[in-house]
């Protein structure tokens, strides 16, 4: 486990949240959607349309309830190497008063199991809680066993509810879902 620590998102990160984004789901899809829809959603293009995306999520989020968190290494220069983003839940059969979602959870493909993901959902959790959130949701590639066991490991568990993720070819997700409240 290596040093480092989680503070709001500033806007100079973007460029960083988008690489991050970038980096992690050409790590995560690969083998599961055809190289050529894997080139289009991790082009330099795309790159750049999702820091202009993470930009207006950090400088204008929907909500006060909304938030976008970023993990720093503590050696300088500092540097950007994992990020969430949370708020009110958006599926149907949760209630946004209390059920909060996370709707991107990446870190650095290079910089997992250094505690980096730990730290980032401690973080989110200790923001979600004050807003009055009681659960917490995630959305979870069903290939992505990692991301699974990481979950899990922490007192995650799916709930049932499965869908599609639909980048040009849909991959199946499964919700996992953890009580905020005691």
């Amino acid at each position: 486990m290596t040093a480092g620590f989680v503070r709001a998102a500033r806007a100079s990160d973007a460029a960083g949240l988008a690489r991050i984004q970038v980096a992690s789901w050409h790590a995560c899809l690969a083998g599961l959607v055809p190289d050529a829809v894997l080139g289009e959603l991790t082009s330099p293009d795309a790159e750049r349309q999702w820091a202009d995306r993470w930009l207006d999520a950090i400088v204008s989020p929907p909500t006060s309830r909304h938030r976008v968190l970023a993990a720093v290494t503590d050696s300088v220069p500092r540097e950007v190497v994992g990020f969430i983003s949370a708020g009110p839940a958006t599926d149907a059969d949760r209630w946004p008063g209390i059920d909060a979602e996370i709707y991107e959870f990446r870190v650095s493909p290079e910089r997992t199991g250094q505690g980096h993901g730990g730290r980032l959902m401690h973080a989110a959790v200790d923001t979600l809680v004050p807003d009055g959130f009681h659960t917490l949701s995630i959305w979870v590639l069903e290939a992505d066993t990692a991301l699974h066991r990481f979950l899990e490991s922490a007192g995650w568990a799916a709930d049932g509810a499965r869908g599609e993720l639909d980048v040009g070819v849909s991959v199946p997700v499964v919700r996992l879902h953890t009580s905020l409240s005691e």
